[in-house]
């Protein structure tokens, strides 16, 4: 598919000023407000196929008194943080700051620390880039949405000022943490696979969704990780229902993470299912090459990394260059081009060239567990040697050099959220 146009540095989006992120445990990308989500979801199964159509909540009243999650008091989350302690805190992010606490699984009421079942708790700042819409988004979506792969939403709380959401604890982090923060352990190979896999389940869930979900965010900051690396998608305040009905598309404010989002979007504000294949591409190459989607670090070409790395990709003679050095070379020659050809159709110029999620997804399984692996030659698999790797420009810096920065997405004034 090496036919297939990528984006170039035209498409980037200027950079501003403000600079946050939506993940638990990120600091350095951001995004902009969200206008009000769509008309309904569904709550479908593992496989995608809807078992019971609920209807989206057309008042906040209705969405708040969801049957699927507990409107915890502010005092209760207060004892289960220990009064939001300094050493209960995760995390900052866009919404405000997250911190751990203990609830008993049964009751969900606040127990001893190190007791029950470990939860996280966002508390929204009042002067914060996200708001209520988005908090309530969140609580929509996630209050009727279940999937192995998407975060479970405990509850929340909604008293006077105060807006805090309650999750399951994912004891592994952000995958953004696992790839850039300095002193990080790589991530082997067979984890980033089993890692993109999970994600690409997350979003096929909501792709095939009797009515479709568009994610809308998808990034590493975003992508959390349980203790076995299961990933789930978490912030879901910028999800959006998809098109309806004979609708190609859903004009909207452009909103969404510097990098990530899909060139026609940013351009024109049509979103699609395709959009969220785009990020897709763009954090599967993240988890190739082992460099964030936007750098500031470093020099000319270098600071997009789907401008840097596409004249690379689907090329079996050139996409060992852009790996990850610190993989070590300890990958498959043949499920490493596969995968690289996978980011270059997703992030075609054209939506419609975009494979869908599903394809996607089935694709990384063949790589994960290839169903001819057993007639495959050695040759196949083996692993490059560190003396035949070479950098397309200057040496291959180390992520600890580096701290990856994302800028907010201009809203797209002509277009109606």
């Amino acid at each position: 598919m090496g036919n297939c146009a990528c984006i170039d540095s035209s498409a980037r989006v200027d950079t501003a000023q403000s600079h946050h992120t939506s993940s638990e445990t990120s600091k350095n990308s951001s995004k902009t407000s969200i206008s009000s989500s769509g008309s309904r979801c569904a709550f479908t199964s593992y496989r995608g196929k809807s078992t019971e159509n609920l209807p989206t909540p057309r008042s906040e009243g209705e969405i708040l008194s969801s049957p699927n999650v507990k409107a915890f008091s502010f005092n209760e989350l207060k004892n289960a943080t220990r009064n939001f302690r300094p050493d209960s805190l995760l995390g900052e992010g866009g919404f405000g700051y997250v911190f751990k606490g203990w609830i008993d699984e049964h009751t969900l009421t606040a127990v001893k620390p190190g007791s029950g079942m470990v939860i996280a708790v966002k508390r929204l700042k009042p002067e914060g880039f996200q708001g209520h819409k988005e908090w309530l988004t969140e609580v929509n979506y996630l209050g009727q949405l279940r999937h192995p792969n998407l975060v479970k939403l405990v509850g929340y709380c909604f008293e006077g000022d105060n807006r805090l959401l309650v999750y399951e604890f994912m004891p592994k982090g952000s995958l953004e943490n696992h790839l850039f923060r300095r002193g990080a352990e790589p991530l082997p190979w067979v984890i980033r696979i089993k890692v993109a896999i999970g994600a690409a389940r997350g979003l096929s869930f909501l792709h095939d969704a009797e009515v479709q979900v568009i994610y809308r965010d998808f990034k590493a900051s975003n992508i959390l990780l349980d203790s076995d690396f299961n990933a789930k998608l978490s912030d879901f305040g910028l999800a959006k229902a998809g098109p309806t009905g004979d609708r190609t598309h859903v004009s909207t404010q452009v909103v969404g993470t510097h990098g990530y989002a899909a060139p026609e979007y940013v351009a024109t504000g049509r979103l699609t299912s395709k959009s969220d294949v785009y990020s897709f591409g763009v954090v599967l190459l993240e988890l190739l090459t082992g460099r964030s989607a936007v750098d500031k670090s470093k020099l000319g070409v270098e600071q997009n990394l789907v401008d840097w790395a596409k004249p690379y990709l689907g090329d079996k003679r050139k996409v060992f260059r852009i790996m990850d050095t610190k993989l070590a070379g300890q990958y498959p020659q043949k499920a490493a081009y596969t995968a690289s050809t996978l980011a270059l159709q997703c992030l075609c110029a054209e939506p419609r060239l975009r494979p869908r999620i599903i394809d996607v997804l089935e694709t990384l399984e063949q790589v994960q567990a290839p169903k001819t692996a057993s007639k495959n030659s050695l040759s196949d698999h083996q692993t490059v040697s560190d003396s035949n790797r070479k950098s397309p420009s200057r040496p291959h810096r180390s992520s600890t050099d580096r701290k990856p920065t994302a800028s907010s997405l201009p809203p797209h004034r002509q277009s109606s959220g």
